[in-house]
């Protein structure tokens, strides 16, 4: 599958350029349930880990959240690591740190050089992601753009338009992420990510979410998604597959189509 375009941290492609990437998250509480998932998850290889920071009980803390993504990155100094606020309306966690408040946290961990990748909800609006994107630019750190309805999926020109939308803010990678109501949903969101592929210069992450978006966690690359998430310690949304589960899924179609990851 060497469709996808490659996402990259600093000139460098992660997983040497194989696409679907996998990305396992990490949800714990406390800082010792996400080093000890951490842990679980870096014996199962994945290609980059992501950390949702909306489930840290000390979100509003920032030297708590700094001291844990350094920490994060101590023990897994080679592995590309997302940070993402997930907010509530977009399927995160319940937290008190809304607003300029999310911004200031993530210009903080930014400058801090802690991270490699931050991602930021569109739906925030321009000036929280410019203010983003000046300082995840200013220090390095790539930015993801992303948009997720956990309700439905919306009309093949709402799904283009976020992945232009991402592409005109300045974004290193667009993502995408839907919840169908029958498999027609599941192709449209392929369908859309295989145009918008076609039609952007900057890698994209999709997928439909729920039993029915299985199969796009699988076959994305194929259709322009360069990344893909699995459970390795704890989901992070609903239709992950665990991470052995879906390897073995990727290496099937990579045999068959001829290819290799």
């Amino acid at each position: 599958m060497k469709l996808a375009k490659p996402i990259t941290v600093r000139g460098a492609a992660i997983a040497q350029g194989r696409v679907p990437a996998i990305c396992t998250p990490f949800v714990g509480r406390t800082a010792n349930e996400i080093l000890a998932e951490l842990a679980t998850v870096l014996r199962k290889s994945p290609d980059i880990v992501e950390w949702r920071v909306d489930h840290f009980a000390d979100i509003g803390d920032t030297d708590a959240v700094i001291d844990v993504a350094r920490r994060i990155k101590s023990q897994a100094p080679e592995m590309p690591l997302v940070f993402t606020r997930r907010s509530e309306r977009e399927g995160g966690a319940k937290t008190s740190l809304v607003g300029d408040e999310a911004v200031d946290l993530y210009e903080a961990v930014c400058a801090a050089r802690c991270i490699d990748l931050a991602d930021w909800e569109m739906a925030h609006g321009p000036a929280s992601m410019t203010r983003v994107r000046e300082a995840a630019h200013a220090n390095d750190v790539a930015l993801i753009a992303s948009y997720h309805d956990f309700a439905a999926t919306p009309a093949n020109a709402v799904l283009l338009e976020k992945f232009a939308q991402a592409a005109r803010d300045g974004a290193d990678v667009a993502k995408v992420a839907v919840m169908p109501s029958d498999p027609s949903d599941v192709l449209r969101l392929l369908d859309a990510t295989w145009q918008a592929h076609r039609s952007l210069p900057i890698p994209l992450i999709s997928m439909a979410m729920g039993p029915l978006g299985t199969l796009s966690r699988i076959a994305g690359a194929a259709f322009g998604s360069a990344l893909t998430f699995a459970v390795g310690a704890a989901s992070s949304a609903p239709g992950q597959l665990g991470i052995d589960d879906l390897r073995a899924a990727l290496d099937i179609m990579q045999r068959a189509s001829g290819g290799s990851r």
